[in-house]
């Protein structure tokens, strides 16, 4: 049998290409759904703007030849369309070089998503979703053996997301080396989900064993990945058990299942007939011209892995760090710290003239906390963008929100668009002519508390985030205290 081919690993390629298509999917769909309102033509943060400061080598995107917000949905949806056909195998009947061009053409059309997505694409899984799709495309089709290159490439990748984020742990807060982190994260996650509630009560000792068998996970096992099997599959089981079981308590986008999906380059067919009977048989030998482009790309990883190896072993580690614009090998980490305390902003706005005596009406995210009374929301694995970024808020000085006074001001405006990444309209009858954000302590409640309530949460005021705003001549927003009367500027005409 040809040592430069993995036949062992047919059935860990299927699942690994058809998971990939699916991540893939989800990615374009998110991004068709809330474009326009972040980074479209009139959006948050525009594309246009963006690339009038930026060239092609700094930001490679298809968008600078030319934008529009139609292209960007054509773009969208022909990423869907060839997700679609992944997810149907249909890539993998064909020849080699259909699978090579079609894993490339989604690896380059959501690149050119990323690099012009600004604050609203910097999230790491967007680099690990382009670094898994670039590799997809040298993993042959059903009917040749795997390359061993290209499976330890994937390998490669799962190690660096694995290690990296169990190193910026020890390197970062100290719960993390004390266990005592879980008795704050599920609490104070970005987005919990519906099952965060039980999580966060769980006994304490149990949190100390969650913190252990994470250690376990990022710290040992990613080392695990390339000694021979069954000790390689173990180590792969082990990162799919605890990606599940943090699918089950949070939503992080598709960050979770992505790397669920990468630990199957190390299952063998074996473990996987079981589930997966009817192995299909496979040519051990490689067509000459895609064993030596697969050649090329190992020789590209090595080379570009020096900075990732260099960053992980730095006392000064950064996580989630691409070193070309082409998002390739890069440093990968999550929760380095872990807030204690959970802040929410609350968007208020009143139709009212006076800020000072108004009735105000919340603004409902889709999956933001809120209401206390609402039941916690599943949206992962989809990517809900501005609701991700909101959490930020507190944690970051304004000057960091460049994108959050655009916001405002298309509430203010009523634009249909923004709107639409929430749960609502709180002013179906016209657009309010103030608002402002508050920030609000929250916390889970007690049992006792929710047998008593129905509450989820619990939140209690702690101070002004932004005051009352409207908007006033050519669009500038002013506050209640720019006003001379604390009236909206132009109140009578309207």
């Amino acid at each position: 049998m040809d040592v430069f081919t993995a036949p062992d690993y047919a059935l860990g390629r299927l699942v690994l290409l058809r998971g990939l298509g699916l991540v893939y999917l989800i990615a374009f769909v998110s991004a068709l759904n809330q474009f326009r309102a972040l980074i479209g033509a009139r959006g948050l943060l525009p594309v246009p703007r963006f690339l009038a400061r930026v060239s092609w080598k700094q930001a490679p995107s298809l968008f600078h030849l030319r934008y529009s917000d139609r292209l960007f949905a054509g773009v969208c949806w022909i990423g869907i369309l060839l997700s679609a056909a992944v997810i149907a195998g249909l890539p993998e009947r064909a020849s080699v070089w259909v699978g090579v061009a079609v894993w490339l053409a989604l690896w380059a059309l959501y690149l050119s998503i990323v690099n012009v997505g600004q604050t609203f694409y910097s999230f790491g899984w967007e680099s690990i979703l382009l670094e898994a799709g670039f590799f997809a495309a040298f993993l042959g089709p059903a009917h040749l053996a795997p390359p061993v290159i290209t499976i330890f490439c994937f390998r490669w990748l799962l190690f660096r997301v694995e290690l990296g984020a169990g190193l910026i742990k020890l390197r970062g807060d100290r719960c993390w080396r004390d266990l005592t982190c879980l008795d704050y994260h599920h609490e104070t996650q970005p987005i919990p989900n519906p099952l965060s509630w039980y999580f966060h009560h769980l006994p304490k000792p149990l949190h100390r064993l969650e913190v252990a068998g994470n250690h376990l996970t990022q710290l040992a096992a990613p080392f695990a990945l390339f000694l021979p099997q069954p000790v390689a599959g173990a180590a792969a089981c082990l990162i799919v058990l605890t990606q599940s079981y943090l699918l089950l308590s949070g939503n992080f986008a598709w960050l979770n299942a992505l790397t669920l999906v990468l630990a199957f380059s190390a299952v063998p067919d074996g473990w996987l007939a079981p589930v997966l009977p009817g192995t299909p048989p496979v040519e051990a030998a490689l067509p000459v011209g895609f064993f030596a482009l697969t050649v090329v790309v190992g020789l590209v990883v090595l080379v570009l892995s020096w900075r990732p190896v260099r960053n992980l072993v730095s006392r000064r580690q950064r996580m989630n760090v691409h070193y070309n614009p082409f998002h390739l090998v890069g440093s990968y980490g999550a929760f380095g710290s872990v807030t204690r305390t959970r802040h929410e902003l609350v968007i208020e706005g009143t139709r009212d003239d006076d800020p000072e005596t108004a009735t105000w009406r919340p603004y409902t995210f889709k999956a933001k906390p809120g209401d206390p009374l609402r039941r916690p929301r599943q949206v992962a694995p989809y990517h809900l963008r501005l609701d991700w970024l909101l959490w930020f808020v507190p944690l970051s000085p304004p000057a960091h929100q460049h994108w959050f006074v655009p916001l405002i001001r298309k509430l203010l405006q009523g634009e249909s668009a923004t709107l639409a990444l929430m749960a609502g309209d709180p002013f179906p009858e016209g657009p309010p002519r103030w608002i402002r954000a508050g920030f609000w302590r929250y916390r889970f409640t007690t049992p006792a508390e929710r047998r008593e309530t129905g509450a989820w949460w619990l939140r209690t005021p702690e101070g002004v985030y932004l005051p009352a705003t409207a908007l006033g001549e050519g669009g500038r927003l002013v506050t209640d205290r720019d006003t001379p009367d604390g009236r909206f500027p132009g109140a009578a005409g309207r």
